[in-house]
This record gives C-alpha cells, structure tokens and sequence, in this order.
C-alpha cells in the first residue's frame, strides 16, 4: 500500500534534518542558509524552517549575527550516547593505552563508516602539542591507514562499491588513482597492516591494523608518527606491537560475547 502524503512529506522533512546537521558536522566554519543551499540543494523556505525547528530544539546554534550556524549542545547528547553504550569501547581504551606507553606514538581506535572512518577513541603521545581530539571525526577512509586497514577486508569489487568514484584528496600525497589504491589495499592484505605516509595529514605516518572480532573487521588500532621517524625498523618495531595489541582486543571481545 502507497504511503499518504503526509507519510512522504514527513520522511522527506526527516532526511533533510539529518542531511542538515551532517552538513553542519562536517564544517570546519558555521554555513549560511545560501551556503548550506548550495551543498544540500533544499529550498530556502525548507532550509529556514527545519533551522528554526533545530534552533528551538538547541540541535543548531546561530552566530551573533544569527546568520551563521552550527551543531548545537544536544547533537553532543547524541554522539556522547553512542559512545557510552558501545560495549568495546572499554576494552578498546585499555588496548590503547597500553599501545601508547609501548610505542610512545599518538594512537587511535575507529571505525568504519562506509566510505569513512569515524574516530572513538584516541590517545595522544605524552610529548604531542595537538590540542583537539579526533573522537567523533569522520574523514575518507582512502587516505588513512585506518580506512586502509579495514578496506583489505573487502573485496575489489566491494570497495569499489564502498567508495565514491572520485576519490578525494586531503594532501599532494593522498592516492586518488582507484588502481593504485587497491596495489595499497594488497599490501596491506597480504602483510596484516596499512601503513600510509603524508597521505592524510603532512609530516604524520601511520600504521594500522584490524581487529578481528567481527567478520569483516568494521574496527581498527593505529599509530601515528612523525614521518621522519617511521624508518624501516621502526615501522617494522610499531606494526608488531599495533598487531599484537589489535590481536588482544580482538580476543577479548570475542571472549566477552560483544560482536
């Protein structure tokens, strides 16, 4: 049976607030009405009203001027909700831990995210001078070695259906041609671990391996480091402590029933 009307114009209002606060969350800057209309394509007269709505609500705030938004403290609810009910993250934050003080490196725990990989957990190196946290960050999983670790678990033919046909670039050294991405997803496959270097951020390597609690991996560890330091015996020492570490989580959640 046909959904009514009202059915359709209700689900239509209910991905346009979604794509709304995703524009927003993905926006170093707040976006103007013209602006957020010309990534998402809505009317402005839609735009305006579902803005008031999440205003109200306080899941988007304005500027002084009341002319620029972003996401509001109650998306925060959300995304912190995710978080304290996602059953391997506690085991994930003790790994991590250990993996720091054994490398010294920044290390993080992500996810994927079709296309992307979104960041749950991370701890950054005792001498790091970063002052924001990547927790609750989605970028291309194309261009880190997280992303890369957790595209080897697929097929060609499925990262390929994974990923956008253009595939973007964050630096000069992000691989956007789709062959030589996936000469980089053999490696990877074949050796147990990514490794990219300057591909997401400069002057930043890093290494990343799957945790095989699930079937295919959707969860990942990585280091990161400075690319000067990442020589041959150095990426050989971090990617078997990342392995081994990524083994003992994988472990433990399965011990634990979380899947």
């Amino acid at each position: 049976m046909p959904a009514a009307p009202s059915d359709v114009s209700t689900v239509k209002s209910a991905e346009r607030t979604v794509r709304i606060l995703e524009a927003l969350a993905s926006s170093a800057d707040r976006l103007t009405v013209s602006e957020l209309q010309e990534r998402l394509g809505y009317p402005r007269s839609s735009l305006h009203a579902l803005i008031r709505t999440l205003r109200e609500l306080k899941w988007v705030e304005a500027d002084e001027s009341g002319s620029a938004f972003g996401v509001g403290p109650h998306a925060l609810l959300s995304g912190t909700a995710y978080l304290d009910r996602d059953p391997a993250l506690p085991y994930a934050h003790e790994v991590i831990e250990d993996l720091r003080a054994e490398t010294g490196y920044t290390v993080h725990f992500a996810r994927r995210d079709d296309a992307y990989v979104l960041y749950l957990a991370s701890r950054e190196a005792r001498d790091s001078v970063r002052a924001i946290s990547r927790v609750g960050r989605r970028l291309p999983a194309h261009v880190t070695a997280l992303g890369q670790a957790l595209l080897a678990e697929l097929t060609t033919e499925e990262v390929d259906a994974v990923l956008p046909k253009r595939l973007e670039a964050l630096t000069p050294g992000t691989v956007t041609d789709r062959p030589a991405l996936h000469e980089e997803l053999a490696r990877a496959r074949d050796r147990g671990w990514a490794l990219e270097r300057e591909q997401g951020t400069p002057g930043v390597a890093c290494l990343s391996a799957p945790v095989h609690y699930r079937i295919p991996a959707t969860d990942a560890i990585s280091c990161s480091m400075p690319v000067g330091a990442a020589t041959d015996k150095e990426v050989e020492r971090v990617a078997k402590a990342v392995v081994a570490h990524a083994t003992t989580l994988a472990t433990t959640l399965r011990r634990h029933g979380i899947r």
